[in-house]
């Protein structure tokens, strides 16, 4: 078992990152993992900074730890090509300790060129082609590419690290799971479902890396971890289906205008209790994951890093 931190970038501002990936590394975390978004899911966030400019300063300040990007889109807002190139470069600069999480994205980060935003079905194809073509572009000499919605021209990826490039596929569903089986090398899940371990290894995945997020609001006040997940992650609470298909902040805003501190309470352990928060990574790793990154949406991030470097990160490893 191996445990993360997720880095909230829609939370903290990019110098604040940077730090808390730091203070990661020192306390025991086996790897950061960072959003990749353009607009915050909430105005009350208040922060988007650019993921790639983020690792790139991880990268330089961090001897050990391992960065991931918590997942990306590689096409609409990005083209492939541009992100073979920049998970090249990330990998380089981090020493081989730079692996890929992608993802079929949000309309929330990718409707912003003006390009639609398609259905589940092409966005599927789109993230196939794009898989196909950046992993094309991490070997050497000039390729090109052509598919139905994706095309590269004769390019050329001229910084490659000397190990290959580790891909995650998010998967909300066993379809995801199966592509990624068939064409990455391990799963990325936001839900303990053991059903997606299952597609992702069926489809040729094998043993992983499967990779999920563990949400909890840590503060030895529990009101106070209420109101800040209440805050921080209300959002989550909408599910999949409607975080894909939103096209702004305010647009959660309106969809999280009924969601209680309640129903982010009963989501997630909330308070200081070690127990509950280990009760709910199990869960996880029960389901078969064996990559948990803790997300943790409490008021005070040094609170919960501290009880990390306390034997958290440790308990957590345990539950192999």
């Amino acid at each position: 078992m191996r445990v993360g931190y997720k880095l909230m970038a829609e939370v903290h501002d990019p110098k604040e990152i940077v730090r808390q990936a730091v203070r990661a590394e020192e306390v025991g975390f086996d790897f950061v993992e960072i959003s990749d978004h353009y607009h915050p899911w909430l105005y009350s966030h208040g922060h988007s900074g650019f993921a790639w400019s983020m690792l790139a300063a991880i990268a330089a300040r961090t001897e050990r730890i391992e960065l991931a990007t918590g997942v990306t889109c590689p096409f609409l807002r990005y083209h492939p090509t541009i992100i073979a190139q920049a998970a090249a470069t990330t990998a380089v600069l981090s020493d081989g300790r730079f692996t890929l999480g992608l993802g079929s994205g949000e309309s929330l980060n990718e409707h912003i060129v003006g390009r639609g935003w398609p259905s589940v079905a092409v966005r599927h194809e789109m993230l196939r082609e794009s898989i196909e073509a950046i992993t094309l572009l991490w070997e050497p000499g000039y390729h090109s590419y052509r598919g139905a919605h994706i095309t590269v021209d004769d390019a050329r990826v001229f910084d490659l690290p000397d190990e290959p490039i580790r891909i995650v596929l998010a998967a909300g569903g066993t379809n995801a799971a199966t592509l990624a089986g068939e064409l990455t090398d391990g799963l990325f899940a936001t839900e303990p479902d053991a059903d997606l371990v299952t597609a992702f290894r069926a489809a040729g995945g094998g043993d992983g890396p499967h990779y999920a997020e563990v949400p909890l609001s840590y503060s030895p006040d529990v009101d106070a971890a209420v109101r800040s997940a209440h805050a921080k992650f209300r959002f989550g609470i909408t599910g999949w289906k409607v975080q894909a298909e939103l096209p702004n902040p305010i647009n959660f805003e309106a969809a999280t205008a009924t969601v209680r501190e309640s129903d982010v309470a009963d989501a997630m352990p909330c308070g200081s209790d070690r127990d509950a928060i280990l009760e709910n990574a199990r869960g996880f790793a029960d389901a078969g994951f064996d990559n948990l990154t803790l997300l943790n949406a409490g008021p005070d991030p040094d609170e919960f890093l501290d009880v990390a470097a306390d034997g958290l990160v440790d308990a957590v490893r345990g539950l192999a």
